[in-house]
């Protein structure tokens, strides 16, 4: 098989972890440090996010867009579930804090891989 070949099966692949990281962010969304909710899954989206945009970058055509497929990814699962959940109930909300939680999971699970893909999108314009 030639490169061409298999960077786009790579690219499907961390496509579909993007939706793997969708689904366990959002799932395991509402756990607990003790008694207080906390979002530890939104800060283990965004991390792992950053790795997968990292490994697609370097199995991404130069400048092109896919170096962000698995963030893309990422977003249609959390919108898909945000407004169709499965068997039409919702999956986010609840009483209080929890209200906060697809906001939480958006800016922690997208934060750091939309600010390392600016970041290098700078720096390869001025060099």
């Amino acid at each position: 098989m030639d490169r061409g070949g298999f960077r786009v099966i790579v690219l499907v692949l961390l496509g579909l972890d993007g939706v793997l990281v969708g689904l366990l962010g959002t799932f395991f969304l509402p756990e607990f440090l003790g008694v207080v909710p906390f979002p530890i899954s939104a800060i283990a989206a965004g991390a792992m996010n950053l790795a997968l945009v990292w490994a697609a970058a370097y199995w991404a055509p130069p400048g092109s867009r896919l170096t962000a497929l698995p963030m893309y990814t990422f977003l249609a699962t959390v919108f898909v579930l945000m407004v169709f959940g499965p068997g039409g109930d919702s999956v986010y909300g609840g009483p209080g804090i929890y209200q906060a939680g697809p906001l939480l999971l958006l800016l922690l699970g997208c934060g750091p891989s939309v600010w390392w893909v600016l970041r290098r999108q700078r720096h390869a314009a001025g060099a």
